[in-house]
């Protein structure tokens, strides 16, 4: 085998007709028609036609004759171009064929557990209905796939892609450390017993939060970093416990130049894959953000936005919007314009009323539909007229259109639970178009959250605080103020987050001592960093997007673990190397983690 001569699969065409070639890859699909066999060999860049003919290469034929699906050979022969009626638009390669001289088995191959060949009946399919957790344990098999090989390499060209465009903003590439110290950053950390320091521990970095700040301190006033972080928190479908983020800080700066710089990276991102994004991003106040969408991330591709109108029904006397109202409850709704003639009693009332808002944490459901110029539903009679009239002008009703409501005595669950039903009717009725994608900026989030007589920063410590908070002491009003935050949010997803920082040494100790902190926890956890501040630390601040995700979105995989080499499942489990699993005694004994006493 010569290495130097080898050419991939996918890098012929007519130009190389009559050339004489070697390649080397993975038999795909064999068809045997008699005197001649086809296959169709495969590589990372593709897949070519092999011919081999009994008449013209005897030998060729007869090694062709031992081989098998996922068998590695190394092929010699000469390009032909196909005829017209036996071109294979679906390939690259389709117009042209290998005529083979020689073959050598390089590797022979078991059956393998699942069907790797993407291509039937002469097209490529790029979905399989293999058990997820299969695919995983042998996922060197699966990534043999053309879809799951795209996938990588399209990955690796959008980081490529990443680095490229900070590099055109002066950014450089550092490394932060991967044993670091335990901080309170909001998820649990995990942590890495040290052999040399009995008793204590490293803890794997949940982001390069503290360190990117000191690089600014250090005068490197441009970061970045493609970098792994790791969070132990509770399961969910769509996260892993490590994770890629593309990370960046910049000083001197304001959120204007982290808005431009990562919608200009943004739209350059999309548009590797033929995907327009429209820029500038629209931006939305947090509190605008949960009072119209319920949550923090909201979904802009339809609309369905949320309207207050306990106003309406402050005199009523349908029983249960009466005592909603005089509990000092809210009541909203949503209109799901010309739907009506596709939404029956049976699906607005069992479907929707008694499954879908139970599902979305929901008591219960009200309804109705506009018909003939009038609002019309089973509980329309215990309405008056005024309201009525009040809700068709609020909502701009029109024949078709359908209302439904929530009411609840905490403004906060009537947030929650229609901000979960509108996502659902926006599946359910496929209000959004495949491939479209409508990113915005959700801005002026809270400083901090107050819950059970206790302040957490919504973010995290090191946020800057949107004006003075010098002498503000109460709790509640403390509540209230606003962060220098921003999370950027494509279709209902966060894709990234950051704020402007605290660049002040007795701010940030305030803001520590705000939460709780005592001197000797503000020392002991922080005191490097708020040391650091003491030496001249100019304004920053940054932003961090989640690799995976993103990439994901630009692909339209399924599932971040569909762009991930080698992911853990669901249950943050390795199917393929069985971790986390157990160590041997000997090496918890030489971590201090247990004595020989105890063995």
């Amino acid at each position: 085998m010569n290495w130097k001569t080898r050419r991939y699969c996918g890098s012929f065409s007519l130009d190389h007709v009559d050339a004489c070639l070697e390649l080397s890859g993975w038999v795909d699909t064999i068809r045997d028609h008699g005197q001649v066999l086809f296959i169709h060999l495969r590589d990372r860049s593709g897949m070519v036609q092999i011919v081999f003919d009994a008449t013209k290469s005897p030998s060729a034929y007869a090694d062709a004759q031992k081989l098998r699906p996922e068998y590695v050979v190394e092929i010699k022969g000469l390009v032909r171009e196909r005829s017209a009626d036996t071109k294979n638009h679906h390939l690259s390669t389709g117009d042209i064929e290998i005529m083979a001289e020689t073959c050598e088995i390089l590797s022979e191959s078991e059956t393998p557990p699942f069907m790797i060949s993407e291509k039937e009946a002469g097209e490529n399919t790029t979905t399989s209905h293999v058990d997820e957790d299969i695919r995983l344990t042998y996922r060197y098999l699966d990534l043999r796939r053309t879809s799951m090989q795209q996938n990588i390499i399209k990955r690796a060209q959008l980081i490529k892609t990443m680095r490229d465009y900070l590099d055109t903003f002066g950014f450089t590439e550092v490394e932060t450390p991967v044993l670091t110290k335990s901080t309170p950053e909001g998820a649990r950390d995990y942590l890495v017993p040290s052999r040399v320091h009995p008793g204590q521990f490293y803890a794997l970095p949940q982001s390069p939060q503290l360190f990117k700040q000191l690089l600014m301190l250090s005068g490197l006033d441009r970061y970045f970093q493609i970098v792994k972080c790791f969070r132990d928190e509770d399961l969910r479908p769509n996260r892993q416990p490590e994770f890629t983020q593309l990370d960046l800080e910049a000083s001197f700066i304001d959120e204007s130049f982290i808005y431009e710089l990562i919608e200009g990276l943004t739209v350059r991102l999309f548009a590797q894959e033929g995907i327009t994004l429209q820029a500038p991003f629209t931006h939305i106040r947090y509190d605008d953000a949960m009072n119209r969408y319920g949550n923090d991330h909201p979904d802009l591709r339809f609309g369905l936005d949320m309207i207050d109108v306990t106003h309406v029904f402050k005199n009523t006397s349908y029983q249960i919007f009466k005592s909603i109202v005089g509990s000092g409850g809210t009541i909203k709704g949503l209109n799901i314009q010309g739907f009506s003639d596709k939404l029956s009693k049976s699906v607005l009332q069992e479907e929707f009323a008694k499954d879908a808002i139970q599902k979305c944490g929901g008591k219960g459901l009200s309804w109705m539909r506009m018909e003939e110029g009038r609002l019309q539903s089973n509980i329309v009679q215990f309405y008056s007229e005024e309201e009525l009239a009040s809700l068709i002008q609020t909502f701009k009703c029109e024949d078709g259109d359908v209302l439904v409501f929530v009411a609840d005595k905490s403004l906060a669950k009537v947030n929650e639970v229609l901000g979960r039903f509108r996502v659902f009717l926006g599946e359910r009725l496929k209000l959004t178009k495949p491939g479209h994608f409508t990113p915005c900026w959700v801005t002026d989030f809270p400083l901090f959250d107050y819950s059970q007589g206790k302040l957490d920063a919504v973010h995290h410590p090191f946020t800057q605080p949107a004006g003075d908070i010098s002498g503000i002491t109460d709790p509640k009003a403390l509540a209230g103020i606003k962060a220098r935050a921003y999370d950027l949010v494509i279709n209902g997803e966060e894709v990234g987050g950051g704020s402007i920082r605290i660049n002040r040494k007795d701010l940030q100790h305030h803001i520590f001592c705000l939460l709780g902190l005592s001197e000797a926890d503000i020392k002991e956890k922080f005191g490097f960093f708020v040391d650091a501040l003491s030496y001249g630390a100019p304004p920053h601040g940054g932003l961090a997007l989640g690799v995976d995700r993103l990439v994901s979105m630009i692909l339209q995989t399924p599932s971040i673990r569909e762009v991930i080499a080698f992911p853990k499942n669901r249950m943050a489990y390795c199917p393929l190397t069985q971790a986390p699993s157990n160590v041997a005694d000997k090496q918890l004994t030489e971590l201090h983690l247990r004595t020989k006493t105890l063995q």
